[in-house]
C-alpha cells in the first residue's frame, strides 16, 4: 500500500446524505475475486438509466469532474452492509480522501485498510466545501496528513482530527499484513522459542 503524507486533487461532490455500499458498488457486481475493476460500476445505478444511457446530470459524469480524487459527500456515507468492496471501488475509480461529516464504522475502518483517507468535518465546513467546489471550475482540495491540514487555493485552511494509530496506518502505507509484519523479527524469535520447548517435552 503507497503511504499518504500529501495529496492534491481535484474534488467531485456527490451530494446526497446516507450513501449506502450497495449504492456505492451494487451488489450485481461483487462476483470479482480480484481488489481491481471495481471503479468502472461506482454509483452504477446513478451514473447510467435503465436503458445504460449516461446520467448526465449526476456530477461524476461531468466534465469538470473528470479526473476528481478528492470525493466530497454528506452525513452517514458508507452505511448499509459491512462489504469491503465498497472502499475497494471508491479507490479504484481514482479518489484518495473523502470528506463527509460522518460515515458508518465499518466502512471507515475498511478505508484505512485500503489507503483511502476518510476526513470528517461538520456539517457546516461540509457546506462550505460544497459552496466552493461549485463556484469554482477545476476546485482542488490539498491534504497534508503530516500536518492535518486541508487548504486550497482560495485561502481555506481547516484542522482535521484523526486518530493517531490509524494516521500512522496512512503515513506508513500499512494495512493489517504490513503492521504484523513491523514485528516479524519477535514472531519469529517466539516460533523458535516455541519450538525448542516443544522439542523438551
Amino acid at each position: 500500500m503507497d503511504a499518504f503524507k500529501l495529496h492534491s486533487g481535484l474534488v467531485g461532490p456527490v451530494d446526497r446524505v446516507n450513501v449506502d455500499t450497495d449504492a456505492i458498488i451494487p451488489k450485481q457486481f461483487l462476483k470479482r475475486i480480484e481488489r481491481s475493476g471495481f471503479g468502472q460500476f461506482l454509483f452504477f445505478e446513478w451514473r447510467w438509466d435503465e436503458a445504460g444511457n449516461v446520467i448526465e446530470n449526476f456530477p461524476l459524469n461531468q466534465e469538470r469532474y473528470q479526473g476528481a480524487s478528492v470525493l466530497i459527500s454528506r452525513a452517514n456515507f458508507g452505511c448499509g452492509s459491512s462489504r469491503e468492496h465498497a472502499p475497494w471501488a471508491i479507490q479504484d475509480f481514482g479518489f484518495r480522501v473523502i470528506i463527509a461529516p460522518s460515515y458508518a464504522d465499518i466502512f471507515y475502518n475498511n478505508c484505512f485498510k485500503n489507503g483511502i483517507l476518510p476526513i470528517k468535518l461538520s456539517e457546516e465546513q461540509v457546506e462550505d466545501l460544497f459552496q466552493r467546489t461549485a463556484k469554482h471550475d477545476g476546485y482542488k482540495l490539498h491534504v497534508d496528513l503530516e500536518n492535518n491540514k486541508l487548504t486550497d487555493d482560495y485561502g481555506l485552511s481547516i484542522t482535521f482530527d484523526l486518530d493517531e494509530h490509524r494516521r500512522q496506518f496512512l503515513l506508513q502505507g500499512l494495512d493489517d499484513i504490513g503492521l504484523t509484519l513491523q514485528h516479524v523479527d519477535k514472531i519469529t524469535a517466539y516460533e523458535e522459542a516455541h519450538k525448542e520447548r516443544l522439542a523438551y517435552k
